[in-house]
């Protein structure tokens, strides 16, 4: 059902499953954006083109539409999960590799991202990411 649900979003598939492989057991849900409800903050530390802060589900699967829009994952990987307060806050690190589409690009980033659960659901997401290989892998090359 989430297969074909999330279809649209397919170019961002090994995020999403590294991300709910972090959360295990967690949370409720199949999919990355199961784990999310509408009072769900999604706080983004970086100017990219993406909102601050992105509030509840529908927000952040929209905000989402744009980012595979640009970016096609082929991976995502070197996933450390850092567990505290008894599974409630998580730290997890974690990279993904990928294609810019426009111009064909090799996109490779590094994140860092804390996540406070509660009610078997991600309350609060917090997320670092190198900025400088995202700003480097969309914009267009110096002639």
């Amino acid at each position: 059902m989430s297969a074909q649900k999330y279809a649209a979003y397919a170019a961002a598939d090994p995020y999403f499953r590294l991300v709910r492989r972090a959360l295990s057991e967690l949370v409720d849900g199949d999919h990355f954006f199961d784990a999310f409800t509408e009072s769900s903050l999604y706080e983004v530390l970086y100017d990219l083109g993406w909102p601050r802060d992105i509030r509840g589900r529908a927000a952040l699967m929209k905000a989402f539409k744009g980012y595979v829009g640009i970016i096609r994952l082929q991976s995502a990987d070197h996933l450390i999960v850092h567990s505290t307060d008894s599974g409630h806050v998580l730290v997890i690190e974690y990279e993904v590799h990928g294609t810019v589409l426009a111009t064909g690009a090799e996109y490779d980033n590094r994140f860092c991202s804390i996540l406070h659960i509660r009610n078997r659901k991600v309350a609060h997401w917090r997320d670092y990411m190198d900025s400088h290989a995202a700003w480097s892998a969309l914009s267009p090359p110096a002639d």
